[in-house]
């Protein structure tokens, strides 16, 4: 008894300073304790996902990869692999487990190191939230508090799902979601066994046991996984053994991006920054959807890279980008021989005998790669053709059409003389790039000339398409909402629209002729001109905006005022201060971007409301419950009742009437403004009249066609009659945009539903777009008639020709299922007879009259006499101009 109450006393009071201890210990840690709030209200750091309006994704945006997955959807055979790793004794203990932990207390007295951590999965999910990976004895202290505390607060399901949700697995991997995408590029329930048990074995060192980093310790890991699954009898001896002999399979993925629209994405991501802040963005789980479809953004994309090279091919071809093999010498001191940069150094490398297919790929994967450019090298030059190894370790034939265009380049405005031959475009050694257009490959270059694409619902101002540049990866910067360019006849539509304003009418008369006008106070005389430098005398206002004349655009500003024009552009949402007062601002010497200049064109197109551009349609959390939808404000043309369409030809000759046949009386059948979710819209401030925003887009119905009848010497083209004359349609509206020199060029036009703005232009502002000459080349493949939107156009660079097929090529596929549907013709507007030549009321129904809109109570008042009357029929053959082609 003497030893026995010593020691039960020693038994309690050693019982009781553990006790104390563990009371103290707690005490000390629980400020670091979690508070049951956090614990209840988790919130994984997951990355930003963007997705097209109709749910394609786009791009992910933070360090973290991050794909959370509820507990249902995970397989079995993956959970089981966990527990049978991690902890066999999960659903038994509550948060540790005290065989492991007296197993590493063994292991720890019998080695003196810290072989096993006796951790949990509550206790590593305790670690990953809330503490680090370093080995100390407070942090397991902590370790197990918290764990303890966690089992009080979550159930065993809550705490599974958020391990395999919250866990470190290598390569910026975090859960089992985004592992299984980042090293097998699947959803978790599509992975195999040997998959399964791969990533399941990584938590214990995932930067040294992943398949990528570590491929043959990961076999190890995977095996360890395996015979515990088969001791915990969770899968079968056969089952073991294919699993445990199955090759290696994981490679490096990227997010499933579906859609590659870099611009719209950076916009989009700069929108939530600006919003929520860098580090919230970024790993609170938004799911951010797009105004834009996935339809229309790749039309736009595929519209402006296809633009660009159709321009940079017509100016010529600037060679390779260097040579492996048969280096030429230099043939003068300015003419310098492009040589590669590489890492490596290949000089010793000077025949084609010194060079195999790996090490050529060598070379061509450190070439930059911009799509839809492909590296390659030419290996072999027949008479007209060539056949080239490519950096995907493809041999291809390039065969005489994907080379005839490739003159040389020599300025902006020279060319080469025509290739007959493919040796006269390239030889073999050379290090090129080719791309694929229509199915058939061509040699090709990185255009050197920038564009800008953008897209508009005018009713609402819900962007549809966004496009920068010609590759995101090349240059960030968004030509489409940053760059700031003069705009040339773009702004000729505004300014017309003040006209009408202060009373002019479609067919008020302008003298276009010459303007001389002497400044005193510089010495320098103003000489505004058209272009081309052709006169046609009184015209008509409707005419002389289809045929963008420069002098009746500075008549008219003179007829309105200066400072009132400029006061009257800002109602279209040019800022004041980018309006210069002066009188070149009727000629667009402004420079706004094209984002600016599509929302002023929306104004035109929806009635004469000014609508916000807006690129998000909506915002989800990570659960994919609706934070956020766009309100915006809506044009609201659409909200009272219209009166029936009539669009009638301006000229009455049978070639357009027949065209315009069905959509002549038909009605429009309008949305009215009930039901709650009509209630709920907020209506855009109207900044113009539906009758002037009606009469405007009339003139610019004008410019996009051929107009008149050439028999009767009343044929006039308008500068963008190739619109109307490909897309085979008569309601689109558009204008043409030059600048001096043909240093910015733009096109900008509409539908009732769509309103876009194409430019291109050098990001050297002084650098002129120039001019091509003839490639007869091209001409003999089709002698009759040559395709006017691709190589062959020829002459100076403009809006027509070098913006113009950027927006027609998206607008063939905007509008390809689109039936006909002609503007409504709003009240007040009346249409009469008028003469051709005076604008005046005519009771001829011949050659020389036509039917014109007014705005009611604007109409003519007086009759043409007859000695008045002008024939073009009885005119001079000589004087009547020479008909442009047309396909």
């Amino acid at each position: 008894m003497k030893y026995i109450k010593p020691l039960i006393l020693f038994s309690f009071l050693s019982g009781l300073i553990g006790v104390a201890a563990l009371v103290g210990i707690y005490f000390y840690i629980k400020p670091d304790l979690p508070s049951v709030t956090v614990l209840k209200d988790v919130r994984l750091q997951t990355p930003m996902q963007i997705y097209t309006k109709d749910g394609k994704l786009i791009s992910q945006y933070g360090v973290k990869r991050r794909i959370p997955v509820k507990l249902e959807e995970v397989p079995q055979e993956l959970i089981d692999a966990i527990l049978a790793t991690e902890d066999s004794r999960f659903f038994e203990h509550h948060g540790i487990d005290p065989i492991g932990i007296m197993r590493a207390a063994v292991s720890l007295v019998l080695t003196g190191e810290k072989r096993q951590g006796a951790s949990t999965l509550t206790m590593q999910l305790a670690r990953g939230f809330f503490l680090t990976r370093e080995k100390t004895y407070i942090r397991k202290i902590k370790e197990i508090f918290i764990a303890l505390h966690m089992e009080q607060e979550l159930s065993k399901q809550d705490i599974l799902e958020l391990y395999l949700n919250k866990i470190e697995l290598g390569h910026r991997a975090f859960g089992f979601g985004a592992a299984a995408q980042v090293y097998y590029g699947k959803p978790l329930n599509e992975l195999s066994l040997a998959q399964i048990a791969t990533i399941a074995g990584l938590p214990k060192a995932p930067s040294v046991l992943n398949p990528i980093s570590g491929p043959e310790r990961s076999v190890e890991r995977r095996r360890v996984v395996l015979l515990r699954m088969l001791d915990e009898e969770y899968i079968t001896k056969a089952q073991f053994d294919e699993a445990a002999s199955a090759p290696v399979t994981a490679k490096k993925h990227g997010a499933e991006i579906e859609v590659d629209a870099p611009y719209l994405a950076d916009t989009i991501y700069n929108e939530m920054v600006e919003i929520y802040g860098k580090e919230e963005a970024e790993t609170g789980g938004y799911q951010v959807f797009a105004t834009a479809t996935s339809e229309l953004q790749l039309a736009a994309q595929r519209a402006v890279v296809r633009n660009l090279h159709d321009y940079d091919e017509r100016h010529g071809y600037k060679g390779p980008l260097g040579y492996l093999w048969n280096i030429p010498k230099s043939e003068s001191k300015d003419e310098k021989i492009p040589e590669l940069s590489l890492s490596f150094d290949i000089s010793n490398k000077t025949s084609r005998d010194d060079w195999d297919n790996t090490s050529i790929i060598r070379v061509l994967e450190e070439v930059p790669h911009i799509k839809p450019l492909m590296p390659s090298v030419v290996t072999k030059v027949d008479e007209q053709s060539i056949d080239v190894l490519s950096v995907d370790g493809e041999t291809r034939t390039i065969a005489w059409d994907g080379l005839d265009w490739a003159r040389r380049y020599i300025t902006d405005f020279r060319q080469g003389s025509d290739p007959k031959t493919a040796s006269d475009v390239t030889q073999e050694g050379a290090v090129i790039y080719i791309r694929q257009q229509e199915a058939q490959w061509r040699i090709s270059q990185i255009p050197e000339v920038s564009g800008a694409f953008i897209a508009l619902n005018p009713e609402n101002g819900a962007v549809e398409a966004v496009v920068g540049g010609y590759s995101f990866y090349q240059s960030q910067f968004n030509r489409a909402t940053q760059a700031r360019r003069q705009v040339g006849s773009n702004i000729k539509p505004f300014v017309y629209s003040a006209a009408i304003n202060s009373g002019y009418t479609l067919a008020s008369i302008i003298n276009d002729a010459p303007i001389n006008q002497w400044n005193a106070a510089t010495g320098v005389a103003w000489r505004p001109q058209n272009s081309p430098a052709e006169y046609d005398g009184p015209i008509r206002m409707r005419k002389a905006l289809g045929k963008s004349k420069n002098v009746v655009s500075v008549r008219l500003l003179r007829g309105v005022g200066l400072r009132e024009t400029a006061d009257y552009l800002t109602r279209f949402g040019f800022n004041k201060d980018d309006i210069p007062l002066d009188e070149t601002v009727s000629l667009g010497s402004s420079s706004h971007t094209p984002l600016e200049v599509v929302r002023g064109m929306s104004v035109i197109a929806n009635g004469g409301y000014l609508v916000n551009p807006h690129f998000i349609s909506k915002v989800l959390d990570e659960n994919g419950d609706e934070l956020w939808k766009a309100n915006p404000v809506w044009a609201c043309n659409r909200c009272e009742s219209q009166s029936e369409a009539e669009i009638l030809p301006e000229d009455d000759e049978a070639d357009i009437e027949a065209l315009l046949a069905a959509e002549l009386n038909q009605d429009i059948i309008l949305g009215d403004a009930g039901g709650e979710e009509d209630a709920q819209k907020v209506i855009a401030p109207q900044v113009i009249t539906a009758q002037n925003a009606f009469l405007v887009a009339e003139m610019m119905r004008t410019a996009v066609r051929a107009n008149g009848n050439w028999s009767k010497k009343t044929y006039w083209l308008g500068t963008g009659w190739r619109a109307r004359n490909i897309l085979q349609r008569t309601d689109i509206a558009g204008k043409t945009g030059t600048t001096n020199d043909s240093r910015d060029t733009w096109f900008s036009g509409f539908h009732k539903d769509l309103v876009a703005t194409a430019w291109v232009g050098f990001d050297n502002m002084g650098r002129q777009l120039g001019r091509a000459t003839r490639n007869q080349n091209l001409i003999n493949k089709n002698p009759e008639k040559f395709n006017w939107i691709g190589n062959a156009l020829i002459g100076t660079e403009d809006g027509a020709k070098a913006a113009g097929p950027a927006w027609i090529r998206f607008m063939q596929k905007a509008l390809k299922d689109k039936p006909h549907t002609p503007m409504p013709v709003p009240e007040d507007i009346v249409r009469v007879r008028i003469d051709r030549t005076s604008g005046k009321l005519t009771r001829r129904t011949d050659h020389t009259t036509l039917f014109e809109y007014f705005l009611q109570g604007t109409e003519p008042t007086t009759y043409v006499r007859d000695d008045e009357v002008l024939d073009p029929a009885t005119q001079d053959k000589a004087t009547a101009p020479e008909p442009e082609e047309i396909f």
